[in-house]
């Protein structure tokens, strides 16, 4: 009879906004799931991630390439809190859109040309930002 091998293989441990982001894919709110329905698979033309962690933040969609955030408001946000969070995103080098979440629920295409737009316009694609 052989000995099974009982090595393990030491692993990294996982950072945790990796947890949280995943709750949130798992709970997406009706107006991130109707959005998403549209984002994703590159129907826009470029690679859209949800809820995916930048910095201490985790945003509700980027496309990395793009360079842009699309962020969805409910209730819970707040302007000063939502101020930080946008400079602190624009300062890595991204461009935030927000939309309040009954906007998409209401005028899903109206904000779908607004994201198109964005992704057209020059500015869409901005330097990544100098090194410290």
């Amino acid at each position: 009879m052989g000995i099974a091998s009982t090595s393990t293989v030491p692993t990294m441990p996982q950072d945790p906004r990796t947890f949280v982001a995943q709750d949130l894919r798992h709970s997406m709110t009706d107006a991130e799931r109707r959005l998403w329905s549209r984002l994703r698979d590159s129907q826009l033309g470029v690679r859209f991630r949800r809820q995916e962690p930048i910095g201490t933040y985790i945003v509700d969609f980027v496309a990395r390439r793009a360079r842009l955030i699309i962020e969805l408001d409910g209730g819970q946000h707040s302007a000063e809190i939502d101020t930080a969070r946008t400079a602190f995103l624009e300062s890595r080098g991204f461009r935030v859109v927000r939309f309040w979440n009954n906007e998409v629920l209401q005028n899903q295409e109206g904000v779908l040309c607004v994201i198109q737009d964005a992704l057209n316009s020059p500015h869409a694609s901005p330097p990544p930002p100098s090194p410290p």
